[in-house]
């Protein structure tokens, strides 16, 4: 199987399935000296972690990482830094009635179709359990951006089914802000009404999905490449890997398509010695390179495949059946979500800040 790297200056390449006993990450490219320890990594994994609140899955995951090389004297080295985490909750019991059956909505046909095999617990390689070491990895990421660019990403919860936050303006959302409600959305009130949907979808046995938005406030003008390695379509790529995204958009998004020019195109404006926009329609990214305005982008998250009731489908053979899948599994897909799209946003700007350095 190919396709298990992503960067290219800061590389990370992970390893692991969903039933497995561990989950692994190897960053490459990370510069020496810079301040690390298992403790940068826990706050993110804490967040995306399973069984961290009512609405989420009930699996029950310490996702402790250990650090096994790149750091010495709590310095990186300039090496590889292997991260290992430990799955300890697994139940693979639940899945065996989906050995001989595919579940609609996930890769279980494709996987078959491709390999010719696979690992149906908890949908091995496919599953979302694999994005546990690229938070981890993200986590690196954002402290590099932090400490030696300046550069702060948040995520939050901008909708849920037809429940939809108010958020005027993305650069003022803090993390306490997100943190407060266990949906992570910043608009307490929007945040109640989500929480209560969610519940209702569980109690019907079913799930529902929603709009996640990041910014990233403090990149630098110039990241990104002219052609085929665009900043937004790097960021793209690395939101459309994480399972579960049907969508992605950037700045005013799909919202261009009823707009004039002359109500589209962002005036440039002088910022003392600096040059920036009035306004950000762009998201921050002109021509596929950063404009050091802040980055704003939306990713549209399906709601969860696994049902506890029964969906038409077939078997590895062919023959009409039905399934209900078992197991333990989020109602709704965004609040755990967020710490991954920050992660794959931190993966990207630190690449392309480090690529950009290198030039």
């Amino acid at each position: 199987m190919s396709g298990n790297t992503f960067g290219h200056i800061f590389r990370v390449t992970t390893a692991g399935e969903s039933h497995g006993p561990a989950n692994i990450a190897i960053v490459d490219g990370v510069p020496p000296g810079l301040s690390l320890s298992e403790d940068d990594l826990q706050p993110d994994l804490d967040r995306r972690r399973p069984g961290q609140s009512k609405i989420v899955t009930q699996r029950s995951e310490a996702d402790t990482a250990e650090i096994l090389s790149g750091v010495f004297e709590g310095r990186t080295t300039g090496t590889p830094i292997a991260i290992l985490i430990r799955n300890d909750d697994v139940r693979s019991k639940d899945y065996s009635e989906i050995r001989e059956k595919y579940r609609p909505g996930h890769a279980d046909f494709t996987f078959d179709r491709k390999f010719g095999f696979r690992d149906h617990r908890g949908g091995g390689r496919s599953s979302a359990r694999e994005t546990v070491v690229r938070v981890a990895a993200g986590a690196i990421a954002k402290k590099l951006l932090q400490e030696r660019f300046g550069t702060r990403i948040v995520g939050w919860v901008a909708q849920v089914g037809d429940e939809v936050a108010s958020v005027p303006d993305p650069t003022s959302v803090t993390l306490d802000a997100v943190e407060a409600t266990p949906v992570r959305c910043p608009d307490p009130d929007a945040a109640a009404r989500m929480i209560v949907l969610i519940e209702q979808v569980r109690a019907a046995r079913d799930s529902i999905g929603g709009i996640a938005q990041v910014c990233a406030t403090g990149v630098s003008a110039g990241l990104g490449e002219p052609v085929f390695d665009k900043l937004k379509a790097d960021l793209a790529k690395a939101m459309l890997s994480l399972p579960a995204v049907l969508g992605f958009e950037y700045g005013a998004g799909f919202g261009v398509a009823t707009a004039r020019g002359s109500e589209n195109n962002d005036a440039f404006v002088p910022d003392g010695d600096q040059i920036r926009t009035r306004t950000n329609r762009h998201g921050g990214m002109l021509g596929g390179i950063s404009s050091g305005m802040p980055i704003t982008f939306r990713c549209a998250v399906k709601p969860t495949s696994s049902l506890p009731q029964p969906q038409d489908t077939v078997t590895r053979s062919g023959e009409p059946t039905t399934i209900v899948t078992s197991g333990r599994h989020d109602p709704c897909l965004l609040p755990r979500f967020i710490p991954m799209a920050e992660a794959m946003t931190a993966l990207v700007l630190a690449d392309h800040a480090l690529r950009q350095a290198a030039r």
